[in-house]
């Protein structure tokens, strides 16, 4: 049996270990503090409007990290917070965006889909063009509103794209 001498040894399980390192993708991640921070702004953008939300901010797996809900809000719109959140994270668009471009015949279909909520006020959130999670916006007296909110805490958070 033939001896490798130690560098070589050493070179070659570097170089056999190489190929799997580069398959791993850096990424940002999406914080509680930054969610946080997400939800507080959009709750703020449409209280300076006069109106009460609630805010769901997801992270790039789909879990809540945070939820913020004023207090004359109706319940349904926690649900419906999430789901927006939920559609913006799966389906990388605006919601508002996303239920325009619905509305055509050969994209009825995304209506049907159970988890889906086509309805303005859910964005993704990207950090150095990479998907980090989502927020929807729900209550806030219509999908133009809802998404100006999310758009504003968005606009709060330099680290976001």
């Amino acid at each position: 049996m033939t001896r490798l001498p130690a560098a070589l040894l050493t070179i070659s399980l570097a170089a056999t270990a190489l190929p799997a390192a580069a398959q791993l993708r850096q990424q940002p991640d999406l914080t509680l503090a930054a969610a946080n921070r997400l939800a507080s702004g959009a709750i703020e953008a449409c209280r300076r409007q006069g109106r009460d939300i609630v805010v769901a901010v997801l992270d790039r797996g789909g879990n809540l990290v945070a939820l913020q809900r004023a207090d004359t809000v109706g319940p349904h719109n926690t649900e419906a917070a999430r789901r927006k959140a939920y559609t913006a994270l799966s389906t990388r668009s605006s919601t508002f965006e996303l239920a325009r471009k619905a509305a055509a015949p050969d994209a009825r279909n995304l209506a049907t889909l159970p988890e889906l909520l086509l309805l303005g006020g859910g964005l993704p959130l990207l950090a150095q063009g990479q998907p980090v999670g989502a927020i929807g916006v729900a209550g806030g007296g219509g999908a133009v509103n809802d998404d100006a909110c999310a758009r504003a805490a968005i606009a709060a958070v330099p680290e976001l794209d």
